[in-house]
């Protein structure tokens, strides 16, 4: 089989691969100086690559931990597996080089993926080529979260060699598929959904035909072994560690019933910053197009597959939004596992769902008359536009850049000015997130991590006892997730990014710098003044300021 039939489709395929490249190239042609996003990847996984690199634990044991961060509390096992490529990434190139490399590897399986998916088992027609190459790019250019990965960009080539098997084509292409994407992707941030949806497909199926697809169902337990075998920390944390940890105390259930209505609506409308699809301008209305002219012509048999798709969107939709519906708390306080795993995120196959909805509805569409044979490429060609506008460059065009953001060259002043080895000391962030000082090679009480002892929450939290006292939002925040374990202050609430032209000051901060200095604590950076800092026992040593660098940072150290 040859993935083009027709010089046409070739043409456009290689053009949109092209055009894929072209839409990647800032991340290559700007380096560090490139904007991307903040949330979940600049103040988080990038720093936590480069710091896990550095401990030399990439490959370390089970019970090993991470001395930078939190006294050496931190697990090792909260950074993932080792057998993760985007880990390796990080450890052979700069940290801007390894993010261009994962970002190009996830767009272009995308595009092949939902490529070879639509046109082997939804789009097959030799005159839709333009439908299947456009919407395979346009899904390829969604803003997925960096750190994903294949998690959700790589669910239509899974299932584009799950159909295969499951209509009898046993190829070393599909297994090798079901091999390698457990390599690039997390099982906890996409592919548990998806296993365990097309487990219950499996089983409709042979209820329906009244006969079980063996082939079919081992090859989903045999990419659920592989993921389990890349996955052994997670699985280790799971069944073996005990040690309770800031998991144990989130709680989600506390949405009213119409509030989760709202968010129903909010979710199948808008999407999902960590799944984004920007669906809701130009496929959206495809959809309603779709489906009315389903419903007119009554191709309910003939179009199965939208009408299953169109109503299983809206059910994720609100299934997402009712996983926060407090009618769990019930539940959750008899089965601890419903609060510590995310079980909304049912919701991250909706990428997959939306895009081959968008396919098919431009099929539908097409299949309508000559009209709509010339309006469906342009569709196709505007939701690519739209989503040129969704690029990382644009969105985050008035955020710091990734060079101005994580400030070498100021930190190694602000080290060179503390003139002591690194290990020797501790220190916290106010006003900036933590990972700017752990990708700088400061040792930090303060960290952003999915999951760290509860035992250490406690102690940190009484640090801040007094400003959470002050501000419920934060307390709240803290207390009931505990994933950013910061140096909250009341006065700046959840916000975390004070630039350098900031006119915000602390004016009454109320810190236990006796806990502080207890738990090793020596410096502050801040990036804001503190106007009452001698009442907490803190004096200013320097400002640094720095061009390069999107923070003007107040160094302050304990008496």
């Amino acid at each position: 089989m040859t993935l083009t039939e027709s010089k046409t489709e070739q043409r456009v395929f290689v053009g949109a691969l092209i055009f894929l490249a072209l839409f990647l190239s800032p991340l290559f042609i700007l380096g560090e100086d490139a904007h991307i996003r903040v949330h979940d990847n600049l103040d988080s996984n990038l720093a936590w690559y480069k710091v896990l690199v550095e401990s030399g634990e990439l490959l370390g044991s089970t019970e090993a931990r991470i001395p930078q961060i939190i006294n050496g509390e931190l697990q090792r096992n909260a950074f993932g597996t080792e057998f993760s490529l985007i880990v390796w990434l990080h450890a052979f190139f700069p940290t801007m080089v390894a993010y261009g490399l994962s970002q190009a590897i996830t767009r272009f399986v995308a595009f092949l993926g939902m490529y070879l998916l639509l046109k082997e088992h939804f789009v097959p027609d030799k005159n839709w080529a333009i439908i299947r190459v456009g919407v395979a790019l346009a899904f390829a250019m969604t803003p997925f979260w960096p750190s994903g990965m294949l998690s959700t960009l790589g669910m239509p080539l899974a299932l584009w060699a799950f159909l295969n098997i499951r209509k009898g084509d046993y190829s070393w292409k599909n297994y090798l598929v079901l091999t390698l994407l457990p390599l690039y992707a997390s099982i906890v941030l996409g592919f548990f959904f998806f296993l365990s949806a097309l487990g219950v497909f499996w089983l409709s199926d042979g209820i329906r035909e009244k006969r079980w697809n063996w082939p079919f169902f081992f090859a989903i337990v045999y990419m659920t072994l592989i993921f389990m075998l890349v996955e052994y920390r997670l699985v280790y944390s799971f069944i073996f560690d005990h040690e309770p940890n800031s998991r144990d105390e989130y709680f989600h259930a506390r949405l009213t019933f119409w509030q989760s209505v709202r968010l129903t609506f909010k979710n199948y409308f808008l999407g999902h910053n960590h799944v984004l699809t920007i669906h809701t301008i130009i496929i959206q209305p495809v959809l309603f197009l779709a489906f009315f002219a389903i419903w007119l012509k009554s191709l309910w048999r003939q179009e199965k597959w939208f009408v299953f798709f169109f109503i299983l969107n809206f059910a994720l939709s609100a299934w997402y939004a009712f996983w926060f519906y407090k009618g769990w708390v019930p539940a959750t306080e008899k089965f601890h596992f419903l609060n510590t795993f995310n079980f909304a995120r049912y919701h991250f196959l909706r990428p997959l769902i939306i895009y081959v909805l968008f396919a098919i509805g431009l099929k539908v569409l097409w299949e309508r008359g000559r009209y709509w044979r010339k309006l469906v490429p342009w569709i196709a060609v505007a939701q690519v536009i739209v989503l040129i506008f969704a690029n990382e460059e644009v969105v985050y065009s008035k955020k710091p850049s990734v060079g101005q953001f994580y400030a070498i060259e100021q930190f190694n002043e602000i080290k060179d000015y503390i003139g002591i080895p690194q290990d020797d000391y501790r220190v916290a962030s106010i006003g900036l997130h933590p990972a700017i000082a752990q990708y700088n090679g400061f040792y930090t009480l303060d960290t952003y991590n999915n999951f760290y002892p509860l035992t250490y929450k406690y102690e940190f939290r009484k640090i801040i006892e007094k400003e959470l006292d002050k501000n419920n939002t934060i307390r709240t925040y803290f207390d009931e997730w505990g994933g950013r374990c910061y140096l909250f202050s009341a006065e700046l609430g959840k916000h975390y990014m004070f630039k350098k032209s900031t006119k915000k000051r602390i004016k009454n901060l109320e810190l236990n710098m006796d806990q502080f200095k207890k738990m090793g604590g020596r410096y502050i950076f801040s990036s804001v003044f503190i106007e009452n800092a001698d009442e907490n026992g803190l004096k200013l040593e320097k400002v640094f300021k720095s061009k390069e660098s999107a923070w003007k940072i107040h160094l302050y150290s304990t008496f």
